[in-house]
């Protein structure tokens, strides 16, 4: 690595790739490989500038949110516009123009899948596949937990 490397991306240029970066999604690895360093010495330079870092994570942040608001609608369902436009001749000589000829607003109706994506990572306690029963009292008498439906045959075999 040549000395000095960093000072091209504290630059207001290359902040501003950085930034686009990791707007678009990209990890830190794929980043210092456009930026033609290894991803430690990101991790490096993101400690020891806080512009890099500053600028990372919050192009980070806007893009997590972006896709955060994606989700949400997709689980919801949106109503958008769809805009037809055409070509008309204006009357002059090969002058055309764009016109709007048809606007329909159409409807995405919520997704299940998003909805459970959403609601197992937001309310985790009530959704998780995994329900963690609490049972008080007192009984005498024997518990037998059977696994699967083998089991259960077997052990209706011998009552």
């Amino acid at each position: 690595m040549a000395k000095g490397k960093y000072k091209q991306w504290i630059t207001k240029e290359g902040l501003t790739a950085l930034k686009m970066w990791a707007k678009l999604g990209l990890t830190d690895k794929d980043i210092a490989t456009n930026m033609d360093i290894n991803v430690s010495t990101l991790y490096e330079w993101k400690n020891k500038y806080t512009e890099i870092k500053e600028s990372l994570t919050h192009a980070k942040a806007v893009a997590d949110s972006i896709v955060e608001n994606a989700l949400y609608k997709r689980a919801v369902g949106f109503r958008y516009d769809e805009v037809t436009k055409e070509n008309k001749y204006n009357g002059k000589k090969d002058k055309y123009e764009l016109t709007i000829t048809k606007v329909v607003t159409k409807m995405v109706v919520p997704d299940t899948t998003a909805q459970i994506f959403w609601l197992k990572n937001r309310k985790r306690l009530e959704w998780r596949d995994k329900q963690e029963i609490e049972q008080t009292g007192t009984y005498s008498g024997n518990v037998t937990i059977l696994n699967d439906a083998d089991e259960v045959k077997k052990y209706k075999e011998n009552m």
